[in-house]
């Protein structure tokens, strides 16, 4: 049996081959054996295979003494704000976030409501591999409860963050996609608290994908068909487990994933500029810290060189993207594919903030969303593969580096090469067997030609 993919905070793998209870089992008591004493919050984002794999995880907290609070069918955002409010000692998420139907996977979270970091992940991998457990007589056996509304906190919080009489009293028509995964639930909630006139395309959280669940521009072109056609003002789109968010405008026009974060901390930093307008900072306090990873668009730069931010970067990766928020006291964060973090809420990407703050902006400017969007600067961005079976990474990376001069090199995560008007990051991925590339320039034929040129270059070694 092939092993499942094991990153950071979390495995996921093909069920029945890759991921079996077995697996699971293995991994949740290796988790098991690392965690304090409290609950854990035990979630899944609505796959078929979900139940299967609770099951399994159920069994298994259980033997270890362990008291489950069970949410159920939720968002991954919303188990960390349940971990942080509860008090739980951690949390699983079963889901493979925007992976095919036959994939399912394990999140797992620490007590600060956020997914585990290097540190901890690395201690569990070790625990797993070594086959670590600690499971319990029958006098210490742990107990099951259920949570009931699960998703009330996490609205009544986001709710707070934004200015709901006047989204209301736009009263936005909007469509939600959530594909059958687990963003609707708490979709339709939040988006009617605000007053919208909602239509959901997948309601029923059952992982029977209507279409691929990444929501790029390729999978999305029947919903931004239906945006125009039906006069939306915007779509907004998620991945099974809501932790991602494409945006479509009400011309159908696919606004992505790359701009969630950066209108989340458009709106974040205007709002901010307000209040120090009424309320004047000092003008030796430090400057704002805003957090993105090396893969995110240089819109992100521009947002914090605009309100004099400082933008830090990091590894690809949610954890580390975090871990950077905490370190520089940051107000806001999130990472290109569709995840903003607003730290108020939760140390979570989180598909529900980006809707919010999405109609918050449009409402306070009182602009359509493609408005606000073409006063941003124009980027065009490729994202491309590589099989990793035909590539060595460090020896790509070395002939790339040597071949492909660049004022700027980062080995911060794989190689990226800056120049004035394109950037290039080469990786391997952490969730599937291929070496990424992405490239960013200022018109598509500039970035494709770029891209092209790498793979030549790998394809020569």
């Amino acid at each position: 049996m092939a092993e499942p993919i094991i990153s950071v905070s979390g495995l996921r793998g093909v069920i029945g081959s890759e991921l079996t209870p077995e697996v699971v089992m293995r991994y949740v008591a290796a988790f098991c054996t690392k965690l304090s004493p409290g609950p854990i919050i035990l979630s899944r984002d609505g796959r078929e295979s979900g139940l299967m794999l609770k099951a399994a995880v159920v069994a298994t907290l259980i033997g270890h003494g362990k008291t489950v609070l069970d949410a159920d069918i939720a968002a991954t955002p919303t188990v960390g704000v349940l971990v942080r409010k509860l008090s739980a000692a951690g949390a699983i998420q079963l889901t493979a976030s925007h992976n095919p139907r036959q994939y399912n996977g394990i999140k797992l979270f620490n007590r600060q409501g956020r997914v585990i970091g290097p540190d901890e992940g690395n201690a569990v991998r070790d625990a797993y591999v070594n086959g670590k457990n600690d499971w319990k007589p029958i006098n210490q056996l742990g107990m099951v409860d259920t949570i009931e509304l699960p998703h009330e906190g996490h609205i009544n919080d986001i709710v707070k963050t934004v200015q709901t009489k006047a989204i209301r009293h736009r009263g936005f028509k909007v469509l939600l996609d959530s594909n059958h995964g687990s963003g609707s639930l708490m979709g339709r909630t939040l988006l009617e608290s605000l007053g919208c006139e909602v239509t959901i395309i997948g309601e029923s959280p059952d992982g029977k994908f209507e279409h691929s669940p990444e929501p790029t521009e390729s999978n999305l072109q029947q919903i931004a068909a239906q945006v125009s056609r039906d006069s939306f003002d915007v779509a907004f789109c998620q991945d099974p487990d809501a932790d991602r968010l494409a945006i479509i405008d009400a011309n159908g026009r696919y606004i992505g994933e790359e701009y969630t974060a950066v209108l989340c901390m458009l709106n974040a930093m205007e709002i901010r500029q307000t209040a120090n307008q009424q309320n004047p900072i000092p003008s030796n306090a430090p400057k704002l810290a805003l957090v993105t990873n090396c893969a995110s668009s240089t819109l992100n730069q521009d947002i914090a060189d605009r309100f004099g931010a400082t933008l830090w970067r990091t590894k690809v990766g949610e954890a580390n993207v975090i871990d950077a928020m905490i370190e520089h006291s940051a107000v806001y964060g999130g990472e290109g594919s569709g995840g903003p973090i607003d730290p108020r809420i939760g140390w979570v990407r989180d598909s529900f903030v980006g809707m919010a703050a999405t109609l918050d902006l449009m409402a306070r400017r009182e602009q359509p969303l493609s408005e606000i969007v073409d006063e941003l600067p124009s980027y065009a961005m490729i994202k491309d593969k590589i099989e990793l079976a035909n590539v060595d990474v460090q020896v790509a990376t070395r002939e790339l580096h040597a071949k492909l001069s660049a004022p700027q090199v980062s080995t911060l995560d794989g190689l990226r090469l800056d120049w004035p008007d394109a950037w290039l990051l080469v990786r391997g991925s952490n969730t599937e067997p291929i070496v990424r590339l992405i490239c960013e320039a200022t018109t598509a034929d500039a970035a494709r030609t770029l891209i092209d040129r790498a793979k030549q270059i790998v394809a020569s070694i």
